[in-house]
């Protein structure tokens, strides 16, 4: 099968009918997440490229549409736990407009198919895209007779029983109503419910929901409808489907007639005619989408003249008079309600909008990183204006919020318009908000910049500071320490007994020993339990010897992240030569700090940050402790014991032909290899291609091998 991101174009028609079967079972198995689970996997914007590269491969190879098709069905098959009834008419989705020449060209092809000019004649209602669960509700009579989710599209599950707890749906229709109404509409839980249902699920320590779609959907599909009934379901009335007579004329007609009957429905529903208005109503309902009390996901546009809507009928799966504007994927407009500070482990002072709950992606988002100070106020890393026209960010603004895959949310920019008179210019602390220490923003020795980060000057005295350093020390890519993650390292930080306390890493190795002799034993602490405390301490026991990278990485010098703790292993291979190269370097120059900056990814800033941490007392007296409880392992780099390179220090330089730089590195590494980034004295072999220029020079004057990269490959006989 060919790469998704093979241009549908170059396909070739076994290629496309390889395609066409993956993607529909994949888009199959996600129409099981969302409607058949409520638990989908993917973001709306994935799922739709999904389906557009279906109906672009099925547009250029028509004869291979397969009866399984996306292009074919709708939602996915009832689940077996309720009675399956089938639509008297079925239940279609919409297709989707992205941007606004995709609402240009469908009502360009409204007109176009009815074979009118395109003169405004036309009027369309606009209404938002409520993000529930599609239901079917059928009178008979006047009575509620039952009620279906969408289902497949053709045959939906029987959730009548817990329709009827919904208090928005009356239960009989008033005199004068059709005989046979079956009416459509969406099933959701508002904002406000589903913060108070978390609010109250977390008081009694039970697992909270994810957003309302989901917890609105999930409640939908209880057995027993008293649970439906306690979670405050709300509904909007937009469509129908067998109606034995029509009592209006027009879409916007019949949704009239609906309000009249006692159903909600949706007050910022609008009929227009020009496609310029249409747009900007888009925009103004996205504008409002964060003070509404229900989540949204877009704006639906219909042709409202029902006979025009008979006249354009029906696609395989879509109604031709219709569409759905989404909004842009993963972003929403919200609204500041305050910035509060958080102190990192390496003293940063980040800034954080707490946020009015807003869904973004599928997840209900009340925070977002502001990143530092200058953000706030609108510049960037250079100084340079950022968002439009810089606009800084205040409490009471309203703010476009972005959110991609697990990536933490962000503000990307403010809307002006609604910004209050009254709102302030942020001033950022001085002080930090943790320890009440001075908080800085250092100036670079180089380049005489401040930096972007402002720090708390209070190093361990300062609570928040310790307390990440221990989430750090325990995290998965350091010491790894199963049953000790950050909700545990808060409480055993907040311990006052001794016998419970861990303030630094050391502690945590001491801990069963502390409690060994100790009455206040935590195996009778809430949240704890023999079984618990035992597994505990093996998992602590695990970690008295650990791999030399991990145990560099763990002690949280800034700057020095995974990638760089493991090229610092490489480099000195066992702890004692680290330590001692480092403490070496302390001067910034010398032989030791040379050789500290020739390591291939370490750089002046890394550099000098390795070596101030070396410098301060308190983590000499911290790493001499810890070393008393475990041992650093020396470094165990894959070396081929008959490679002709290993052991020795390589430094590649200029162009290289035939492999790119971080093959090379690869390479000589998995020879056993030491790769430097810069030539000293302890270089052993260069390899130069076209364009060396210093470093060449630099290993002519140190009388170092240099060979080029034909050379390397005779050397490693490959």
């Amino acid at each position: 099968m060919a790469n998704a991101k093979t241009p549908v174009e170059t396909l070739t028609e076994e290629e496309a009918a390889a395609e066409l079967a993956f993607l529909a079972a994949e888009i199959a198995r996600h129409d099981e997440l969302y409607h058949g689970q409520d638990a989908p996997e993917i973001p709306d914007a994935d799922y739709d490229a999904l389906k557009r590269r279906n109906e672009a491969i099925e547009a250029r190879f028509p004869a291979l549409v397969r009866d399984d098709s996306p292009s074919r069905r709708v939602g996915a098959a009832p689940l077996p736990t309720f009675a399956p009834i089938t639509h008297s008419r079925p239940m279609l989705s919409l297709d989707n407009a992205f941007s606004d020449d995709d609402v240009r060209d469908f009502v360009a092809s409204v007109y176009r198919f009815l074979g009118r000019l395109p003169d405004d004649s036309i009027a369309f209602t606009a209404e938002p895209k409520i993000d529930g669960l599609s239901m079917s509700i059928r009178y008979e009579d006047g009575r509620l007779v039952s009620a279906a989710t969408r289902g497949d599209g053709t045959t939906g599950e029987n959730v009548t029983a817990n329709v009827r707890t919904i208090a928005e749906i009356p239960d009989r229709l008033p005199a004068g109503a059709p005989a046979v109404v079956e009416l459509r509409g969406e099933v959701y839980m508002a904002k406000s419910d589903f913060l108070a249902l978390n609010e109250k699920m977390a008081a009694e320590g039970r697992q909270t929901y994810v957003n309302p779609r989901n917890t609105a959907a999930g409640s939908l599909r209880q057995l027993d409808a008293s649970v439906t009934a306690s979670r405050k379901l709300r509904f909007f009335a937009y469509a129908w489907g067998e109606m034995s007579e029509m009592p209006a004329e027009t879409q916007s007609g019949m949704v009239e007639v609906f309000r009249n009957w006692g159903f909600p429905v949706n007050p910022l529903t609008a009929t227009l005619c020009r496609v310029e208005d249409i747009i900007a109503h888009y925009r103004a309902i996205g504008l409002a989408r964060p003070d509404l009390d229900y989540d949204i996901d877009g704006v639906v546009y219909k042709v409202d003249e029902l006979a025009l809507q008979e006249r354009l009928g029906f696609r395989s799966r879509s109604p031709r008079w219709a569409t759905a504007h989404k909004f842009p994927a993963e972003q929403a407009f919200t609204t500041v309600e305050r910035i509060d500070i958080q102190v990192g482990r390496t003293g940063a002072l980040t800034p954080v909008a707490r946020l009015a709950p807003v869904t973004v992606g599928g997840v209900v988002v009340m925070n977002a990183t502001l990143h530092n100070a200058d953000y706030i106020d609108g510049l960037g890393n250079s100084g340079e204006r950022i968002r439009a026209e810089g606009h800084d960010i205040r409490v009471g603004d309203t703010v476009i919020v972005q959110r991609a895959g697990d990536v933490i949310p962000q503000v990307l920019d403010v809307v002006m318009e609604k910004r209050p008179a009254e709102t302030h210019p942020y001033e950022f602390p001085r002080t930090c908000p943790v320890c009440g220490s001075h908080a800085v923003r250092e100036r670079h020795e180089k380049t005489g910049r401040l930096d972007s980060v402002t720090r708390c000057t209070g190093g361990f005295v300062c609570r928040a500071q310790a307390v990440e350093h221990l989430k750090h020390f325990v995290s998965r890519n350091a010491f790894d320490i199963e049953g000790l993650g950050a909700r545990q390292i808060d409480f055993f930080f907040g311990a006052e007994d001794p016998a419970l306390s861990i303030r630094t890493a050391p502690d945590i190795f001491t801990l069963a020993k502390r409690q060994a002799g100790s009455l206040a034993k935590l195996e009778n602490i809430d949240g704890f339990g023999k079984v618990s405390v035992r597994k505990l301490y093996d998992a602590i026991d695990a970690r008295r010897a650990i791999a030399l990278h991990r145990f560099i990485y763990a002690l949280g010098i800034r700057h020095v992240g995974e990638t760089t703790a493991k090229a610092l292993a490489r480099a000195y291979g066992t702890y004692d030569a680290f330590r001692t190269a480092m403490t070496e370097a302390g001067t910034l120059s010398g032989e030791a700090w040379a050789e500290l900056n020739t390591i291939d990814g370490i750089g002046d800033v890394v550099a000098r940050a390795v070596v101030e941490f070396y410098k301060e007392p308190r983590n000499i007296d911290v790493i001499g402790r810890l070393l008393e409880e475990v041992t650093p392992q020396a470094d165990d780099t894959p070396a081929s014991v008959s490679s002709p390179v290993a052991g020795k220090t390589v430094v590649f330089t200029g162009s290289l032909e035939k492999m790119t730089r971080d093959e090379a590195k690869a390479m000589a590494e998995r020879l056993g290899a030491k790769v430097a980034g810069s030539v000293s004295r302890k270089t052993d072999l260069v390899v130069a291609g076209p364009g060396a220029g210093s470093k060449l020079d630099k290993a002519r004057e140190f009388d170092i091998e240099i060979i080029d990269e034909d050379g390397w490959f005779v050397r490693i006989g490959s």
